[in-house]
């Protein structure tokens, strides 16, 4: 039986970009629509019972289902469009609530710390005096600085000494930064593990290496990738992570241990192109799959409600 075509919107500010051309080929190859709409180019109009969005000029209608490639810094935005489809009944790859939820640092690290898996040591405070505190609470020098609103590894600070901690913890205070200190855990050598989260399976992982000299392993600071097997225990702590965020399509970074994988972070908008070039997979093509799925739960439920209604 011929399916009907699909027409699936990528809510993205490039269509160049490599995430956003790898999705549109994907949904192309299974033979559905690709439709890319920037998220900040989209108006939202809020009306009892009729929730609508405008994309020059025109409303929006007959969207299967969004995947939304929301960037850090417009969070906020793109977040209350993603949640402007889901009042229109548009199911979401990434639901609007778990995609703030991980984008706020502070917040995604309680969550974390409550669903079991390890982390590495941190403290928040509210620009405290007790800096000396503060650095003895994360086992001392040398520890990593980090700023709440950093990514791809800017805002990462690695302070070798006391001395320097209480310096660069003082300087981001005075300018009214905020930031969390975390313990530094030197066996992990400067290299953390990507794990590739879709549905309830890891269907990727990679281990991204920092240039030498470099503790940031982000590729986006010039750090490399290699193609890794995960540990079962790895496998578990990172499908844990992403479920804990409620996120059905994550990137969940972590760190090995003396005392098993510990969580950094779980990316909400993981990337395609280290993982898709190091580990030789379609992985454009495993989120359309998922999608597609999605979109087929979605109808079966709203038939269901329809029959129940009218029973």
């Amino acid at each position: 039986m011929q399916h009907k075509a699909l027409r699936i919107a990528i809510l993205s500010r490039n269509r160049s970009l490599y995430s956003t051309k790898r999705l549109i080929e994907a949904i192309e190859n299974k033979g559905h629509e690709a439709i890319v709409l920037d998220h900040l180019k989209c108006d939202i109009v809020i009306e009892q019972d009729q929730p609508a969005i405008f994309y020059g000029g025109k409303k929006i209608t007959h969207i299967d289902a969004v995947i939304p490639r929301i960037g850090a810094s417009v969070t906020f935005y793109g977040a209350a469009v993603v949640r402007q489809f889901e009042m229109m009944n548009v199911p979401t790859a990434v639901e609007s609530q778990a995609l703030v939820r991980s984008r706020d640092k502070l917040r995604s690290l309680q969550i974390l710390a409550r669903s079991n898996v390890g982390m590495p040591k941190t403290v928040f405070t509210n620009y405290s005096k007790e800096v000396k505190n503060i650095i003895d609470s994360v086992g001392g020098a040398p520890l990593i600085v980090k700023l709440l609103e950093g990514t791809q590894g800017y805002g990462v600070v690695l302070a070798p000494t006391k001395k320097a901690a209480e310096s660069i913890i003082e300087a981001f205070h005075s300018m009214k930064a905020r930031v969390i200190v975390q313990e530094f855990i030197e066996e992990a050598k400067g290299a953390d593990i990507r794990a590739f989260v879709i549905g309830n399976k890891v269907v990727g992982s990679m281990k991204r290496q920092g240039k030498e000299g470099e503790f940031r392993s982000n590729l986006h600071q010039g750090g490399s990738g290699k193609l890794i097997k995960l540990s079962k225990k790895e496998r578990e702590v990172a499908l844990t992570a992403a479920k804990a965020m409620g996120l059905s399509i994550a990137g969940v970074d972590m760190l090995q241990s003396e005392r098993g994988p510990l969580v950094l972070e779980v990316n909400s908008s993981p990337g395609l192109e280290g993982i898709e070039k190091t580990t030789n997979r379609d992985i454009a093509s495993d989120i359309i799959s998922y999608v597609v799925g999605m979109i087929e739960g979605h109808r079966k439920k709203k038939t269901r409600r329809r029959i129940k209604s009218n029973a």
